[in-house]
């Protein structure tokens, strides 16, 4: 972008720039007309909670008031009992961050914001604090205050004047991922024949794992929008959960069409006749909206109790497999087509029945890693008491400022991988704003004399930067040096505006963000490819599990979820490490169908012989510990043996004529091709001893 096109903004961004300078001069002229000691704090909040979309305003203004009572709490706690003892009361402030940090991370919807600022609003309060313990009641009270009307001032302006609703937002993405899924669902069955289909349909994978994930997170401002949208919560979320529990059917279809064209050359026309009539039943849809499916359950049904004696064993298994997971499309698609409307009747006011309720899967599905974020956790820990040590072996004055710093900086970014470019970007931006912040700090505000000239002096700067703030591409440059003008100019709260305390101030903030950095790279920042394997790690983990707890009560839609979010995860970092990670699935969506086939197993296993049932679970869960431990590079034959069996068992005696053999076959179908996807079709029923293993 060049010079004039960085300078040149859209109606959206003049108006969101203008919305937050309106709401920071509002709180900061109540928070003076008030009393409130440091008013600045309240200008501040204001452009902390900002956001174009009004419902993610009164979200994150929520979330930041319960994380600044909490964090208030704790250092009306901490600090009068530890003031004595700076060592114990350093200690005891960092690990109270890394606690909370920790908590934060294990949450990856925007709620987590209340732990990460419980945990640094008790270091911004608390160090300060340590010199005179006994105003720190007086200073809590004080920052709520003013951080509560910073809050308010930004709720109400960004709800009243001109309103942004999530509508829009939330709405694209969940009919672009719905379109997503649709389009993977057509490209399989309007072209059924093609194999050059691979790039479309990796395309489709990619997109519908990033839709669900984003909408995801998404939906959680749905319930503070200021529309009818917020009565759409519950139908909104059903939806993402139904797409993410038709995405392992639609990877199944996809490998059963791929494992038919091996087995017989190219598919019969009794398969593309099937394919060709939910290819016609997905378009009447759409043109009509008649949803009615039981014709093409029927054909689905019939299509998969054909059995044709000419027909080998492999291919007979094959079509019931293929017929069981074009079942559930359909059935599932059905639910999606009426969840949407569901969401269309809410943003018309209309509510459900009152006997109507969703059941959703919930954030508490998405991929957690637990180690990272004790590592992250350490590493604020460590970052804290370094700065708070310099600070009380030198006296110096300003020492607390790096403190807040670090535990400020260490919680910020601790979702990156490796946080250390953006804390340095953030330095970098921070020291532009010095400049600035000294031409506020020593010229501007000593010639301010009330509040009119004050706005006056502040508009340019802060419009100019509000537009920036509004622009996903500069927002992380903008913000550094917004807060750092911000920052400077609270010095006149303190009537401290003079160039030594300035100097000192601007040290004590650059040498706290180079602790934080130096500390990250040290203790935690890692590369993609670590942690790519890392998630693919948990992957097999979980896959472990499954087949262990056989009684356990596994949510098969949980399991889906996750996996998406795995999948959105590891996309980008696959691909900044090249195209390939070694010790991560090429085809992660394989692991997905795996959990789907296992839970499955589970479900049905006592269709099967105890012995041949037993041993499977016993014999995967094995397999995926090993693969955890990265101490198998290959499948062994035994393991494919005993699916064999068990398949054949499956098969025999008119096992497809119930649903659980049905189910029980479609499988083992699923477990054969995804672990052994280049294995020969399977050989004659094999005998094996009632009670032993192969």
């Amino acid at each position: 972008m060049n010079a004039i096109g960085l300078f040149r903004f859209n109606r959206g961004e003049l108006v969101f720039s203008v919305k937050c300078f309106v709401a920071a001069m509002l709180a900061m002229y109540i928070a003076s007309r008030m009393g409130q000691p440091r008013p600045f704090w309240a200008l501040m909040t204001t452009y902390v909670v900002a956001n174009p979309l009004a419902g993610a305003v009164r979200s994150k203004a929520l979330f930041r008031l319960l994380g600044t009572l909490l964090g208030s709490a704790a250092a009306l706690l901490l600090v009068p009992a530890l003031s004595n003892t700076p060592e114990l009361l350093t200690l005891a402030l960092a690990l109270w961050l890394g606690v909370c940090l920790y908590f934060s991370l294990q949450d990856r919807t925007p709620r987590s914001y209340v732990f990460m600022l419980a945990g640094y609003t008790a270091a911004l309060i608390g160090f300060p604090a340590v010199d005179a313990p006994q105003t720190m009641f007086d200073t809590a009270i004080a920052r709520v205050e003013e951080i509560g009307l910073g809050i308010l001032a930004a709720t109400v302006v960004h709800s009243i004047v001109l309103p942004t609703g999530l509508g829009p937002t939330v709405l694209g993405l969940l009919d672009r991922s719905l379109r997503d899924a649709r389009q993977w669902l057509l490209d399989l069955v309007q072209s059924p024949r093609r194999e050059s289909r691979g790039g479309a349909l990796a395309a489709d994978r990619g997109r519908v794992a990033a839709d669900i994930t984003q909408l995801r997170l998404l939906s959680t401002h749905i319930p503070f929008d200021t529309t009818h949208l917020r009565w759409t919560a519950g139908a909104v979320r059903a939806v993402q959960d139904r797409v993410a529990s038709l995405t392992p059917a639609l990877s199944a279809v996809e490998d059963r069409l791929q494992a038919l064209r091996q087995a017989e050359g190219e598919l019969a026309p009794d398969v593309t006749a099937v394919m060709a009539k939910v290819a016609q039943w997905l378009q009447a849809i759409d043109r009509d909206g008649d949803n009615d499916a039981s014709t093409l359950r029927q054909a689905i049904q019939a299509f998969g109790a054909e059995t044709e004696t000419q027909r080998s064993t492999w291919s007979r298994a094959l079509r019931l497999s293929l017929a069981e997971r074009l079942d559930e499309l359909v059935e599932g698609w059905r639910a999606c087509v009426a969840l949407r409307r569901e969401v269309d009747d809410g943003l018309r006011g209309v509510a459900p029945p009152p006997s109507r309720r969703l059941r959703t899967v919930g954030d508490g599905a998405l991929h957690r890693d637990v180690g990272m974020a004790l590592l992250s956790s350490l590493a604020a820990v460590v970052a804290i008491c370094i700065c708070a040590a310099f600070w009380i072996l030198t006296g110096w004055p300003s020492g607390s400022a790096a403190v807040m710093m670090a535990a400020v900086f260490c919680s910020f970014f601790a979702t990156m991988d490796d946080p250390v470019p953006a804390i340095h970007g953030f330095l970098k931006y921070t020291l532009w704003s010095v400049p600035l912040s000294a031409l506020y700090v020593l010229l501007l505000l000593p010639a301010v004399h009330d509040f009119g000239m004050l706005v006056v002096v502040c508009a340019p700067v802060f419009l100019l930067l509000g537009c920036f703030v509004a622009r996903p591409t500069t927002m992380m440059a903008a913000m550094p040096i917004l807060f750092g003008v911000a920052s400077a100019l609270a010095l006149h709260d303190t009537a401290n505006a003079d160039l030594v305390s300035f100097t000192n101030s601007m040290i004590a903030q650059v040498l706290g963000i180079l602790v934080a950095g130096r500390t990250t790279r040290l203790i935690r920042s890692v590369g993609v490819d670590w942690s790519a394997r890392r998630i693919q790690r948990a992957t097999w983990r979980e896959l472990a599990d499954l087949a262990a707890a056989p009684r356990r009560q596994v949510k098969a839609d949980a399991y889906a979820v996750r996996m998406l979010d795995r999948l959105s995860l590891l996309a980008p970092r696959v691909a900044a490490a090249g195209g390939a990670v070694d010790g991560v699935s090429a085809d992660a969506l394989r692991d997905l169908r795996l959990g789907a086939d296992v839970v499955s197993m589970q479900r049905v296993r006592g269709h099967l012989p105890l012995h041949l049932g037993h041993g499977l679970m016993r014999d995967l869960e094995r397999l995926f510990r090993e693969r955890m431990a990265s101490q198998v590079t290959a499948n062994p034959p035994s393991l494919l043996k005993r699916i064999d069996d068990a398949l054949q068992a499956a098969l025999g005696a008119e096992g497809h004529a119930s649903p659980d053999g049905r189910s029980a076959i479609c499988a083992l179908v699923g477990l054969r091709r995804n672990l052994y996807p280049d294995a020969l079709p399977v050989r004659p029923a094999s005998v094996v001893p009632e009670g032993g293993a192969p």
